[in-house]
């Protein structure tokens, strides 16, 4: 029988979860036996013909060209997969959203008139039909293997959805929100990075972005009794996961 066929494409990022992809090493390899890596620009500089099994995607839309060519994706691919916090949650370049992004313009480019980008960074769920999301910057390579094992031989990706905190006490590790009263955002943070932050004797960041039903309106009343205002408690979720944090926020209240 023919190999499904895998194309993996990026749009606005810094390549990490790409990165992430080719740092499987034998795994990769033991993934080509099951897949033909029809398109991957990393890799190799093949143009994309014909249609796909399975499309993987970084970055999130920041241009109206990408806009055009996500829809080009999507209608090739059997099934698209989205890797990492710009193509799940826009990236860290959604922090324009919130601001003037003519004034970042000027500020930043010799000549602005020169830049095509849309005023807001936003995943590839809201432009396109996403077959699976994996979060995380950078994502976890295991997790990335298992996705795409996954899809390759038809069964649904048993990754977890559950909060940070709950690896925590799996692991036995303090919670620095309950013992130092520090703002961490664990309790509404999905799990996947290994615990990395609180085993080093850190607060959670949030990094893999937020977990389901996340209630962040609770933790924020948290950490103004911490003592951190408003602003503050929002200046924790806006980093590379802002666009989902917010609107998980907006959503729930």
């Amino acid at each position: 029988m023919k190999k499904p066929t895998t194309g993996i494409f990026k749009f606005t990022s810094c390549d990490g979860c790409q990165l992430s992809m080719l740092n499987l090493e034998d795994d990769i390899l033991r993934l080509t036996e099951l897949t033909e890596i029809a398109y991957f620009r990393e890799g190799e500089d093949n143009p994309l013909v014909g249609h796909l099994d399975l499309a993987v995607i970084e970055g999130s839309i920041s241009t109206e060209s990408q806009k055009k060519k996500i829809t080009d994706i999507r209608e090739r691919s059997r099934h698209l997969i989205t890797i990492g916090a710009c193509a799940t949650a826009g990236g860290v370049q959604a922090l324009r959203n919130w601001a003037d992004f003519d004034a970042f313009k000027k500020i930043v480019y010799p000549k602005p008139d020169y830049i095509d980008a849309l005023p807001a960074s936003t995943p590839v769920s809201e432009h396109v039909h996403v077959d699976y999301e994996l979060w995380g910057c950078p994502i976890d390579t295991l997790e990335l293997s298992e996705v795409l094992t996954s899809f390759l031989i038809g069964k649904r990706p048993g990754i977890p959805a559950h909060s940070l905190c709950m690896e925590c006490k799996g692991k036995g590790i303090a919670c620095v929100l309950v013992s130092r009263e520090e703002p961490c955002l664990g309790p509404v943070t999905r799990s996947g990075c290994g615990v990395l932050c609180p085993s080093l004797n850190r607060a959670c960041y949030g990094c893999f972005g937020p977990m389901e039903g996340a209630n962040i309106e609770t933790l924020s009343g948290i950490f103004e009794r911490f003592g951190y205002s408003a602003d503050e408690c929002r200046m924790m979720l806006d980093k590379m996961n802002t666009y989902a944090f917010r609107k998980e926020r907006t959503e729930k209240s």
